[in-house]
């Protein structure tokens, strides 16, 4: 018997005999976490799944199928012109405004089909951090400041860290380059207008299905009282007991002297002022309107928007893939009678949306040409993808839990490390007046922004989720250096999107790439919250 070989097989048993033997079943936080892990990974499933992810997919199939790789290395490649590379690459970012999930399909289609190692990171930082709804809520909820200081640092954030990884591995990405300009040129099959246009529709339907609620509101409640305010948490269920809308008022009423006061109107017993942030219970809303905007606008239409980018994606598949007409219509029929049937609000949409997903799935996945070329590609990286991708959000979800719920880390702990002074720290720690206060107090700041930056860098933000977060933890002591440290790693990385980009490029590149955002967002977050005291 080889007992190297058996050994390492024995260790595994009993091992995995030890973690089952001393599983922690029956204790509260330990059964909370599961729980939390099985919660966040159905919302996951729910809100992210459909209507960003298989979208992805299809987008980063078409990439690797109907773009060349010339054209690729021409705008993103390692000899491209670093200005156009990495303005290209921030800008597309920029307009997908996707989450730290969904742009991975994207990054993975790119980077194959040729792009340069720094322009598809500085892509692949881009899509969840440079998001302009996030980056407006930022200001208005948690103050300008933040909101400009992230704007900032995000942008620059794109640049530096394509740059630096692109130096990094210069030597490497040469040779990727040599060998990417001895292939052939691909013959091409149509010019490039229509895979613009192609493309165009694709990224209208990811981002008009996903396009986010305004979050200014006027509230009516049943004692009639109303206000202007910004949700900065709305309610997992609405229907739920209990359930209640987190906002901060924008604008108040005038003060009323009906009845010989001269007060501001008040919410749960505090005066209604601007600036002021409440609790209010579902119950007692009569009615919220979206505040009159173009994002409004768009908002309250956008299953229509949605719909026109998907006529135009069934006339571009009959005209120019030569997808026969009795085909997209039997795949188009289906989805639009849904849609004119059900209520196009919560978990309602996502029945015509999944109809039509199956019927291009069929029609593509059928077709002996390009089309069924591009089903391969597509569903080549749904499978390569989704399953680290719920693995990742379950331990995220087991870990940190969902917001305003706690995972097997407690929220408390978590409070008590990023504070923008140390005391709570040593009053529970027990180390007031120890000999390493000092030493403590010295290294705070470095600290509190390190913690803050891993923190969110493994931590799973849906987009904009990140902003509540943030408030209860300011509201809880946190200081501005740490809060902008984790908006600066927060969204754009987390522990299912870090385990799908090392199966992309490997494990070495993937700690330099995390590496590079959370020292940067560090530093940052340290230099901050130096400057606003």
């Amino acid at each position: 018997m080889n007992w190297r070989e058996e050994g390492r097989k024995l260790a595994w048993i009993v091992g995995v005999f030890l973690v089952f033997f001393w599983l922690p079943v029956g204790g509260a936080r330990f059964d909370g976490a599961v729980l939390e892990a099985f919660h966040l990974t159905k919302w996951y499933a729910r809100e992210h799944v459909l209507l960003c992810l298989v979208p992805a997919f299809f987008i980063a199939g078409a990439i690797g199928v109907f773009i060349s790789q010339a054209s690729v290395m021409k705008y993103l490649g390692a000899r491209a012109n670093k200005l156009l590379a990495y303005g290209v690459a921030s800008v597309s970012g920029t307009i997908l405004a996707v989450c730290s999930c969904t742009v991975l399909p994207l990054f993975a289609g790119i980077y194959r089909m040729g792009a340069g190692l720094g322009p598809a990171c500085a892509f692949l930082y881009s899509g969840p951090a440079i998001n302009v709804l996030a980056i407006v809520l930022t200001a208005r909820i948690l103050g300008p400041q933040l909101g400009l200081a992230r704007a900032v640092g995000a942008i620059a954030f794109s640049a530096i860290i394509g740059v630096v990884m692109h130096l990094i591995y210069r030597r490497e990405e040469a040779v990727r380059a040599e060998a990417q300009m001895a292939l052939p040129e691909p013959e091409v099959k149509r010019p490039l207008w229509q895979n613009a246009v192609f493309f165009g529709v694709m990224v209208g339907v990811l981002v008009f299905a996903n396009w986010g609620a305004p979050n200014g509101f006027f509230f009516e409640l049943k004692d009639g009282t109303t206000f202007r305010a910004a949700i900065t948490q709305a309610p997992e269920d609405a229907a739920a007991p209990g359930a209640v809308y987190r906002v901060k008022v924008l604008t108040g009423e005038p003060p009323s002297a009906e009845d010989g006061h001269s007060n501001e109107p008040v919410v749960g017993g505090a005066s209604l002022v601007a600036a002021a942030e409440f609790e209010i219970p579902v119950e007692q809303v009569v009615s919220a309107t979206p505040l009159p905007g173009a994002w409004a606008t768009l908002w309250r239409n956008k299953w229509l928007v949605t719909a026109a980018f998907s006529v135009a994606l069934g006339l571009v598949l009959i005209l120019w893939f030569g997808l026969t007409r009795w085909k997209v219509l039997a795949a188009a029929i289906p989805a639009g009678l849904l849609a004119l049937m059900l209520p196009m609000d919560g978990l309602m949409v996502l029945i015509p949306f999944a109809a039509g997903v199956v019927g291009l799935s069929v029609i593509t996945s059928t077709d002996r040409g390009e089309a069924g070329e591009w089903f391969g590609a597509t569903w080549t990286f749904a499978k390569q993808i989704l399953p680290l991708l719920f693995f990742g959000v379950v331990v995220a979800g087991f870990l940190l839990g969902r917001v305003g719920h706690e995972g097997i880390i407690p929220s408390r702990c978590v409070e008590m490390l990023v504070g923008a002074k140390p005391d709570t720290f040593l009053a529970i720690s027990g180390l007031s007046g120890a000999g390493v206060e000092p030493v403590i107090r010295a290294v705070w700041s470095l600290w509190t922004n390190l913690f803050a930056s891993v923190f969110g860098a493994f931590m799973y933000f849906a987009t904009l989720t990140e902003v509540p977060i943030l408030q209860g933890l300011i509201g809880s002591g946190m200081g501005k250096g740490p809060a902008l440290a984790l908006l600066l790693a927060g969204p754009a990385l987390s522990l299912p999107n870090m385990l799908v980009i090392r199966s992309i490029m490997g494990t070495q590149k993937t700690v330099v790439f995390v590496s590079l955002v959370v020292v940067m967002a560090t530093a940052t977050g340290m230099v901050f919250g130096a400057w606003v005291g």
